[in-house]
């Protein structure tokens, strides 16, 4: 088929509870649980990326709760692999290429949180430069409303945007 779902980010920490909750993160895992559901029913691999801390930092420490994926999306995508990244493009110092070519996948579907910041620097990473990259608009979320549209109007002139729906 030649696509991957790449769920950047579903980390307890952004959670309410966490240490940095953000705008709409369960309206958004819902909506991550969905197309990772139907990613799952049409075949598409879909890759879970989980972004550990450099040494100490406000969030997602190694070891604790906060960083851990979120459980809703783990059952979902049960057995994806997984990319720990430690930067906010997902392709550096990580696997994910290596996993993606292994299944020989053109395009990405990107989604996860923060929009502005891990979704948009994997989305518009060198590496991601050989696909055609969607991010799924209703799949990503960040500190609030005015940023996750501000950084979906700044990805529109480089990637596709498109709700889940449309795109699986």
């Amino acid at each position: 088929m030649g696509t991957a779902l790449v769920v950047i980010d579903i980390q307890n920490d952004y959670f309410p509870g966490g240490a940095y909750p953000l705008w709409n993160a369960e309206q958004t895992l819902q909506n991550v649980v969905t197309a990772v559901n139907r990613a799952t029913s049409a075949g598409v691999p879909v890759v879970l990326v989980q972004h550990i801390a450099a040494g100490s930092a406000p969030f997602f420490n190694a070891g604790t709760a906060g960083s851990e994926l979120h459980p809703a999306v783990v059952a979902a995508a049960q057995g994806a692999p997984v990319v720990v990244k430690q930067f906010a493009d997902s392709f550096h110092q990580t696997g994910l290429e290596e996993i993606l070519a292994r299944h020989g996948v053109t395009e990405l579907l990107v989604c996860g949180m923060m929009t502005q910041n891990c979704v948009t620097h994997t989305a518009i990473s060198r590496a991601a430069e050989k696909y055609r990259v969607t991010v799924l608009t209703d799949c990503c979320t960040t500190v609030d409303e005015m940023i996750h549209k501000i950084a979906l109007g700044a990805l529109s002139i480089r990637v596709t945007l498109a709700t889940a729906a449309d795109a699986l």
